[in-house]
């Protein structure tokens, strides 16, 4: 295996630059960035005749010509050991032309930075450390490429140092268990959810938080097909007349079917907190799958978004009351999170092919008693609304010897970091941790296994989907659970962008 490095176009149109360059100006006034030029960085099996270098050449020669920029040079690349979605894309791309011993294409952004002062200073505004890596040079590119063999399984030892080893994992790989849900691991080495028992004020409840949440629906069930059950709630709709294409033919046309609505809202809290725009982008990526991961496949429609944080201190246009900020350094502003947070949310939207349509945005902060509250842990919403044919609405049987199929692009290690994190209070967790919950929002993948479920669920009463879930925080170990538990709820194909 060998690594092209082949030199792209700007990085950064002038209004981004400008931007880049007042932001670096308020920690050091010393330095400016003088501009930013795409590299592409290829891993090829075998030595590119001439034609498939051409080709190559062709395909990564778009926007405006750059040479390098003036300056110390700082180059910023996918974080190593992830995949981007670019990559993701330009690889398919680079195929499809004939580029067979292609294995990978990446994409990074070397930078000029000119003048003098610290540059360790401004490294945090030339990239996101939760998705970017800063290399010392184009040649440690080549650390992009690296394989490794899979870890090995690691056990915790709880029979030979019993609540110290759980205690011990916790804090290392930042599960935010509460000491209540470690005794509860101790007992019974079982799956803590909603069904455990609490207690409020000294008094043992009778019902489960989960039992108690569901009292409602159980008091008024009008309308209600699903509720507390699947990765979405379904109500009752009426016979419609849809229109999506025959998966047989390919051609498009209109089909009378009794079609429920379902609609999902979810919290993605983190890494919003820590990331804005990949963590809002995800957010919304995670609620779509879920809406497609219904009872045995539906169509997700429109979704929504919302954002509360604490006061936003525009710099500039600080008000009286708002006073200091007070938040762990790696938390993101309030303001970074109203400006990145709506265009991560929309921009998954957008590109899987569905429409924001609404949302809401808050902020709140106030002293009373001489404790300040706010939302210093911000809140990221995402929800959305979506079709499902009446027939597939709840999930199948599934008998022994089902295929357990995953859809979707690789994993990688994600997921845990990012769902736990969401149950810690702010700064709680190490920053280690906090940036290791590292998202890879992949839109394009995540529409490419919708337009899969989709094609099973227009087959109507031959749909092969028996049973569907969607992977997300926690990874496999939280499908796979839902096959183990349900010989009779069965197998899952499980979705992964």
């Amino acid at each position: 295996m060998s690594v092209l490095k082949i030199g792209g176009g700007v990085a950064l149109s002038a209004f981004r630059l400008d931007k880049l360059n007042a932001a670096i100006r308020a920690v050091e006034p010393g330095l400016t960035v003088t501009a930013g030029r795409f590299w592409h960085f290829v891993e090829v099996e075998r030595d590119l005749g001439a034609d498939e270098r051409a080709t190559l050449l062709r395909l990564l020669t778009y926007g405006e010509g750059c040479d390098d920029p003036a300056g110390r040079a700082v180059l910023v690349t996918p974080r190593i050991g992830t995949i981007s979605p670019w990559s993701s894309k330009a690889t398919d791309i680079a195929r499809q032309c004939g580029l067979g011993p292609i294995r990978r294409i990446e994409r990074g952004t070397v930078y000029g930075v000119a003048g003098d002062g610290d540059l360790t200073r401004v490294v945090a505004l030339l990239h996101d450390r939760m998705t970017e890596t800063v290399l010392p040079s184009l040649d440690g590119s080549d650390a992009l490429f690296h394989h490794f063999s899979p870890r090995p399984l690691t056990h915790i030892d709880l029979l030979g140092h019993g609540r110290a080893a759980i205690e011990d994992a916790n804090a290392a790989f930042g599960l935010a268990l509460a000491p209540d849900e470690i005794d509860y691991l101790l007992a019974y080495f079982g799956e803590l959810v909603f069904n455990a028992s609490w207690v409020i004020d000294g008094e043992p409840r009778g019902e489960s938080l989960f039992g108690m949440i569901r009292t409602t629906h159980q008091a008024n069930p009008q309308g209600t097909v699903a509720a507390y059950s699947d990765n979405a709630a379904v109500m009752e709709g009426r016979t419609v007349r849809r229109f999506f294409a025959d998966p047989v033919t390919g051609r498009y046309g209109f089909e009378d079917d009794l079609t429920h609505t379902l609609m999902k809202v979810e919290t993605h809290n983190h890494p919003t907190a820590i990331s804005p725009f990949p963590g809002a982008a995800t957010g919304s990526g995670g609620e779509i799958r879920d809406e497609g991961a219904t009872g045995r496949g539906s169509k997700p429609k429109a979704g929504l978004c919302g954002f509360s944080v604490s006061n936003l201190r525009i710099p500039g246009a600080e008000r009286p009351w708002e006073g200091p900020a007070s938040k762990p350094d790696r938390i993101a502003s309030p303001l970074a999170i109203m400006i990145e947070g709506p265009i991560g949310a929309a921009s998954f939207n957008n590109e899987f092919g569905r429409p924001n349509l609404a949302g809401y945005f808050r902020t709140y902060e106030a002293t009373v008693g001489g404790t300040t509250r706010g939302y210093h842990k911000p809140i990221m919403l995402a929800g959305g609304i979506g079709n499902i044919r009446a027939q597939h609405a709840h999930k199948g049987e599934v008998p022994g010897g089902a295929l357990l199929v995953q859809l979707g692009g690789p994993g990688m290690l994600i997921g845990m970091g990012g769902g736990a994190a969401s149950s810690m209070s702010t700064g709680a967790n190490t920053a280690d941790l906090d940036f290791d919950s590292v998202q890879r929002g992949n839109a394009e993948i995540q529409r490419r296994a919708q337009e899969v479920i989709d094609r099973c669920w227009a087959l109507g009463p031959a749909n092969p989907i028996l049973s569907i879930h969607d992977v997300g925080a926690g990874g496999l170990s939280n499908a796979l659970p839902e096959i183990a538990h349900g010989a009779g709820r069965g197998a899952r194909i499980n979705l992964r962008a």
